[in-house]
């Protein structure tokens, strides 16, 4: 049982991380912002005001103060799996991903995005390394793995106006893993089916009964390996301290969320995978400005975004186009749909004989048939 137990688990959690993808609008072109402005000039945290921070803050404890981030226990909680065993598991889902998925290849690109999460994860409280890599999708996705295997989709890097924006999503996917939320979700799924077995033993069925229920324990972690929203909420929090430690403006993360939830106004439906279990609703903007305002000090200056990010981008935006062209390039076999073919019958072409359709099989009568020679 521990064997299909732990099968159904890896694909459960497969299955949550890769589930409901919808896919992403057509990136706007990029402002030209300051590439570091100071506190006061910083763009708006929302369209009204930004958040106002306090110069000074007084953490209630060690999860609020963020010069402890790196020194204190986060991720704590009932957990089976060690960190040993948690980072077996995430490189045997990586491994799945990337046997479905095709990966961007580009040095500059994919160092450039390394760095940035690299850089965030030496701001966060990780006690496992991590491996970050872009996916290249259309997609406005970003997710990580238990075990720090990290995936970042192109679509998410073309979407974001800001390298700031693109660190507040990659900080938030970064705190899943900190916290664990992955393999705390999956011992919550197994305590289940582990508290089921001895009443379904108990139970008129007995032993048949397990058998049945084993056969049907892939639906358990689905269940329970999606985030809940206190996980999400801790996942938020956390990211913006990363964020802040790291040198960025946390209020960009806000400005990333509005200008989504503006988007699904709009156009409803749009709202991208990254935030289509827990949509960035007003109040969870609304939490995120209060965590602002309450524990992260106001700082002289941030980084806002960077020359490289607009370069990096813009390079990425013309692999995409011409894997796009490439796509659609004469010549590649394409496949006549049956409204084509009720068109042309429409047309009457479809019954002229002296018609050239070139791209209809003809069918002709070898000269040594049976059917053709003389009696």
């Amino acid at each position: 049982m521990k064997e299909t137990l732990g099968k159904a688990l890896r694909l459960g959690l497969l299955a949550a991380l890769a589930g409901g993808t919808v896919l992403a609008q057509s990136p706007p072109p990029s402002p030209d912002p300051a590439k570091s402005q100071p506190a006061s000039e910083k763009p708006q945290a929302s369209q009204d005001n930004p958040v106002q921070q306090q110069d000074s803050v007084n953490p209630k404890n060690s999860k609020e103060d963020v010069e402890a981030i790196g020194n204190r226990s986060v991720g704590k909680g009932v957990n089976f799996y060690s960190l040993e065993r948690e980072i077996a598991l995430g490189k045997g889902l990586a491994q799945e991903v990337e046997r479905s998925s095709k990966l961007i290849d580009d040095p500059v690109v994919t160092e450039y995005v390394n760095r940035v999460g690299q850089n965030l994860v030496r701001n966060s409280d990780a006690r496992v390394p991590f491996t970050i890599k872009v996916i290249d999708s259309d997609e406005v996705n970003a997710f990580a793995l238990p075990g720090g295997f990290f995936y970042v989709n192109s679509g998410l890097i073309l979407r974001a106006q800001e390298e700031s924006e693109l660190a507040g999503v990659m900080a938030h996917e970064i705190s899943h893993v900190t916290a664990r939320h992955g393999t705390r979700n999956a011992t919550k799924g197994e305590m289940m089916q582990l508290a089921t077995i001895p009443l379904m033993l108990l139970g008129p069925v007995g032993w048949a009964g397990y058998g049945i229920y084993e056969g049907l324990n892939i639906a358990i972690p689905l269940t329970y390996l999606k985030f809940s929203r206190d996980a999400e909420r801790e996942a938020d929090f956390l990211g913006l301290q990363y964020m802040y430690k790291a040198g960025y403006d946390p209020n960009a993360f806000v400005t990333f969320f509005e200008r989504i939830q503006a988007d699904e106004k709009r156009r409803p439906g749009t709202i991208p995978k990254v935030f289509s279990t827990h949509p960035p609703t007003p109040d969870r903007i609304e939490s995120a400005q209060k965590e602002i305002a309450r524990i992260l000090p106001n700082k002289p200056e941030y980084i806002v975004t960077t020359s490289e990010f607009d370069s990096v981008k813009g390079r990425l935006r013309n692999i995409m186009f011409a894997r796009k062209v490439q796509d659609n390039a004469p010549g590649k076999p394409t496949l006549r749909t049956r409204t084509e073919q009720t068109d042309k019958q429409k047309t009457g072409t479809g019954n002229d004989p002296n018609s050239t359709d070139d791209d209809r099989p003809t069918l002709k009568r070898r000269p040594d048939s049976p059917l053709t020679s003389s009696n």
